[in-house]
């Protein structure tokens, strides 16, 4: 039986495939939002795990109240009291320069990067809180500390991911809550291989390097780490 459940978000992505699968091999009760009315509900896309240990519950996590309502579900297990948070949610859409960018894609990007990281995180917060301790674990991107052209609104929103963790950290450390922060460079899923054909995939992070690192910031052996931004390259 699992002593302690994670809530993940974006676990049935190409890294929240490997990131739900490395939780569900270290014996953790694993809570997943996924899309309402979809077929996401019974999917194993991405290779997540199915079974008693995974628990996908129907939740859009943008919506404040339906991030409550998964959240409470995440912490309602007694045995199993919610000891971690992983905000893996987020996209990536090209744009132009920023002149040539619309403010509503612009706004877009802080939609699906940083709204669901907050939200999330701001409910699971008191039941972290409540057990003695916890761990947050955001995702930002190489694009926040290395921007690039054509990516105003995504390289905005993935710094401030990085900023509004070391605000939480700062602000729960004396709760024994830790919050840290992976920074990836291009993961090697087949959505990416799609997109970039010719590119030297080899160079790439896979996503079960990724979950390895994600899943340590979790658990107790990085107890005295909070506040870090942690480079997750392969590679590249």
């Amino acid at each position: 039986m699992a002593d302690r459940s994670v809530l993940i978000t974006g676990g049935l992505g190409g890294l929240g495939g490997a990131v739900t699968a490395a939780f569900v091999a270290a014996g953790w009760r694993v809570v997943l939002p996924v899309r309402p009315g979809g077929a996401d509900l019974g999917s194993t896309s991405g290779g997540t795990p199915a079974g008693d240990a995974v628990l996908r519950v129907a939740a859009d996590i943008t919506d404040p109240e339906q991030v409550a309502r998964v959240v409470d579900v995440a912490g309602q297990d007694a045995d199993a009291p919610l000891r971690a948070v992983v905000n893996l949610a987020g996209g990536y859409a090209a744009g132009g320069r920023v002149h040539e960018t619309p403010v509503a894609d612009f706004e877009n990007m802080l939609a699906v990067n940083l709204r669901p990281t907050y939200l999330v995180t701001r409910n699971a917060l008191p039941y972290l809180v409540e057990a003695d301790g916890g761990a947050v674990v955001c995702v930002s991107s190489r694009a926040a500390l290395a921007p690039f052209p054509g990516a105003a609104g995504y390289v905005t929103a993935k710094a401030a991911v990085l900023a509004f963790a070391s605000a939480v950290a700062v602000e729960y450390r004396q709760s024994g809550v830790r919050c840290n922060t992976v920074v990836p460079s291009v993961i090697d899923t087949p959505a990416n291989r799609a997109a970039q054909p010719n590119a030297d995939h080899s160079r790439w992070v896979a996503p079960a390097e990724i979950a390895a690192v994600v899943r340590f910031l979790a658990s107790d052996e990085s107890a005295p780490t909070s506040g870090a931004t942690i480079p997750v390259y392969g590679r590249a």
